[in-house]
């Protein structure tokens, strides 16, 4: 562990610029488990070593504060209607994951003058230079604004549940994304899946749909189980790696998060066509 740790700090302390991977977790419905998952997905990633920010976009709603303990006394809201500097709305776990709070300031985010929006910009494209990881809690379904930012992103984490409806919600944001040309590679996890095979079919089925219908190759991650640990987890204010390290649950994220780090885990340089580059692009467009 020490010598990983080791060769991350040298990665880190490279010359060269980098900026952070951007992640959006998505759901195509609510009760899927998505804010659990982005918390605990920032946890897992932080004890390898790596600087996390967990960005939670799900406005109105703060799971990830309420998750976490509570202990953000500031939002994204107050940063864009005040004059609060971004890391002043930064707040850290004791383990050291660094999160942002929605609020209620992101819904008309489209409409901001262009201070305001030059500030946000400003205040992510800082982000990015300072974190090796920046998770988005994307809200369930998402307005047009969030959708930019899922369009601009690295990866999309998708998950759903063997539930029907779950699926067709998930496949029909998968659809929707691939239709507005996102360049981000889809993650599929099934979660809350009564056993190893239900979840394996629901996975098939969603990466031959995408496949035949989308053209679009996907990444399955793999199956998380209902766990009774998650429920006690949340009741409790803490992330389920946390109170329950050794959880089936806990066990298995990791797994699929080491599988997800096997396969994509390189710090991006620098390159024009950047998460945020993108988004300048589109809010740009959006003020001619």
């Amino acid at each position: 562990m020490r010598d990983q740790a080791e060769k991350l700090r040298m990665r880190i302390q490279n010359p060269e610029k980098k900026v952070a991977k951007t992640i959006a977790v998505v759901s195509g419905k609510g009760g899927v488990g998505k804010s659990n998952i982005s918390i605990n997905t920032a946890m897992i990633l932080q004890q390898k070593g790596y600087r996390v920010l967990l960005f939670d976009l799900d406005i109105g709603m703060g799971n990830i504060n309420i998750i976490l303990g509570g202990i953000a006394t500031a939002s994204l809201s107050d940063y864009l209607n005040t004059d609060m500097l971004i890391d002043d709305i930064i707040f850290t776990t004791d383990e050291g994951v660094s999160y942002i709070s929605a609020g209620n300031g992101l819904n008309n985010i489209v409409e901001i003058d262009g201070t305001l929006l030059e500030k946000l910009l400003r205040g992510l494209e800082k982000l990015q230079m300072n974190y090796d990881f920046i998770i988005f809690d994307m809200a369930a379904g998402a307005n047009s604004a969030a959708m930019e930012i899922l369009k601009s992103v690295d990866d999309i984490f998708v998950l759903s549940t063997p539930e029907p409806t779950a699926m067709t919600d998930a496949y029909s944001m998968m659809k929707y994304l691939c239709l507005e040309d996102a360049k981000g590679t889809f993650h599929l996890i099934c979660n809350r899946a009564d056993s190893e095979q239900q979840g394996t079919n629901t996975l098939k089925r969603l990466e031959k749909t995408a496949l035949v219908f989308l053209q679009k190759q996907v990444n399955t991650l793999g199956v998380l189980l209902e766990d009774p640990h998650v429920r006690k987890a949340v009741i409790d204010q803490s992330p389920f790696t946390r109170k329950y390290p050794n959880a089936v649950i806990s066990l298995k994220l990791k797994k699929l998060i080491s599988l997800y780090l096997n396969k994509d885990h390189e710090i991006l340089p620098v390159k024009k066509d950047s998460f945020i580059g993108k988004l300048r692009r589109f809010f740009l467009e959006k003020g001619k």
